[in-house]
């Protein structure tokens, strides 16, 4: 991965990170951090992720497509890494924080390396308060925990065994005054403990991708189409305000002749831009 790695210190930590009790001093970053105005959710649940959970999640992504929200989570196997995919696959920025430092040599776990490629071509963010080359600890996840609390607005935790490491977030959500969101799960479900267990305490209820958007105080109604696209999407977007033909965008982009017909022929099946006539435009009306 050729991303370079830079420091971003605390007036510049993103979301609500350098308002908890215990900041880092400073963060490594590989790629973009999300823009001002995003609304960040901190998404954890089990390794083991059930069926149900995946069927949930999966579900639930399908609907956040187009809003302005970069997903948090953990680059863990199982959920982490679903919500990571889910959130490439539906255009949203996403923001990996591992256990680890972010160095290629470093990155835990090895199995996500290739995820983490696809999170940086994208447009998203490796995170992490330990140095590059550090290799993960058992004591290093429940910092990272914090991390990914401290920086989110809300914490949906979509499943997690009674003793499971993702209590420890749920809990960090309560300390740093962040919502708690949650699923019901079937009464006798391992899963569902830990979800349960907050849903007692307190915890919001979550049964559809509409109850998210409320807490995150997004209206539902008017999804955000610049989303949906990746940087280079959004700048090859901006240059069709007005008709242009394959070689005036090539001049305009500087990008070869095969890139360029990839990223139209993506916009195109988004419904996003059409051709006519030998140009390419956008469409007024496009397909969200």
């Amino acid at each position: 991965m050729a991303y370079d790695v830079y420091q971003v210190l605390k007036k510049d930590f993103p979301g609500t990170l350098s308002h908890i009790p215990d900041p880092p001093e400073k963060l490594y970053v590989r790629g973009t951090l999300p823009p001002k105005g995003h609304k960040l959710l901190c998404v954890v649940g089990s390794r083991a992720l059930s069926d149900y959970g995946k069927r949930v999640l999966t579900h639930f992504f399908s609907k956040l497509k187009g809003y302005p929200i970069s997903i948090v989570s953990g680059l863990a196997l199982g959920t982490d890494g679903l919500a990571h995919t889910l959130a490439l696959q539906h255009g949203l920025h996403t923001i990996a924080v591992p256990g680890s430092g972010i160095s290629d040599a470093a990155l835990y776990p090895k199995t996500h390396a290739y995820l983490a490629q696809n999170i940086l071509d994208a447009g998203g963010a490796l995170l992490s308060e330990f140095p590059p080359e550090f290799r993960a600890q058992m004591w290093s996840f429940p910092k990272r925990n914090r991390i990914m609390a401290g920086m989110s607005d809300a914490v949906f935790m979509l499943e997690a065994g009674e003793k499971s490491g993702t209590l420890i977030t749920a809990r960090m959500s309560s300390e740093y005054n962040k919502e708690l969101l949650t699923i019901p799960h079937p009464l006798f479900s391992e899963h569902g403990k830990g979800p349960h267990q907050f849903l007692r305490l307190g915890a919001t209820i979550v049964t559809e991708a509409e109850h998210i958007l409320e807490v995150l105080g997004l209206d539902h109604e008017q999804p955000e189409l610049s989303v949906l696209m990746r940087p280079l999407e959004k700048k090859l977007y901006e240059a069709l305000e007005e008709a242009q033909s394959l070689e005036q965008l090539i001049l305009l982009l500087g990008l070869s002749r095969e890139d360029l017909l990839s990223l139209l022929s993506g916009l195109e099946l988004k419904g996003i831009i059409t051709s006519h006539g030998g140009a390419y435009v956008r469409l007024r009306n496009p397909k969200t």
